[in-house]
């Protein structure tokens, strides 16, 4: 049986480690091949939008990975959710945004959702994703929105303490408030890791991890 092929489309080098040893862990035998853009997320940051040109672009980097011969397409960024989508419906593979996987967890696991973000940009895209896929399977939910503002500007500021520190404020506070946090950035799952057991009240679901778990359980 010939292996299957995994296209992974991103938009930061940085994430390229973290899915090679997540695709070595879960997906042993398939093969995995990266895109790597980061001018696609400095774009949206800019412009504070996900505009038609950066899109377009999008849909092309999925084109790419089809025609490099992947089986299956995750792109691992949730700022560019809606271009993911447009994409998906023009490819001839299945084509997954990374945060879905994630989105329909927490739908599962409790009506009082949490959404945590240090960019704007990403916090949006990723909260319709949760009220979307909460339609989609027929649940009414409480979504609460949270933007740890300042805490992205430290981390590409050279400061990543003072970003891990805001997000750990900001993660306890909100798990007062909610039944499951969702982090919109996968940037932020170091940051729980670190976080006492006593103040892990509620699971706090990134979405890397499960994403994979995802492709893992479908390529069986």
């Amino acid at each position: 049986m010939k292996a299957k092929t995994l296209g992974l489309v991103h938009t930061s080098a940085t994430l390229v480690p973290v899915f090679q040893k997540l695709c070595s862990d879960y997906l042993p035998g398939v093969n995995v091949f990266n895109i790597v853009d980061d001018s696609l997320i400095k774009d949206v940051i800019t412009r504070n939008e996900l505009t038609k040109l950066t899109s377009r672009r999008v849909v092309d980097h999925v084109a790419s990975a089809e025609a490099a011969g992947a089986d299956f397409i995750l792109v691992t960024c949730s700022s560019i959710g809606a271009a993911i989508e447009a994409a998906a419906d023009l490819t001839g593979v299945p084509v997954l945004r990374v945060d879905q996987p994630m989105a329909d967890l927490a739908v599962k696991t409790g009506k009082r959702i949490g959404v945590i973000a240090t960019l704007p940009t990403t916090l949006g895209p990723t909260s319709d994703l949760v009220k979307r896929r909460a339609a989609v399977s027929g649940k009414e939910i409480e979504l609460t929105s949270r933007l740890c503002e300042g805490a992205f500007e430290a981390l590409m500021g050279g400061q990543p303490e003072k970003h891990d520190e805001m997000v750990a404020k900001a993660l306890v506070e909100l798990s007062a408030e909610v039944d499951v946090i969702v982090l919109a950035q996968a940037s932020m799952s170091r940051v729980v890791d670190g976080l006492p057991d006593a103040e892990k009240r509620i699971p706090i679901l990134a979405s890397p991890t499960l994403a994979i778990q995802h492709i893992a359980d479908l390529f069986k």
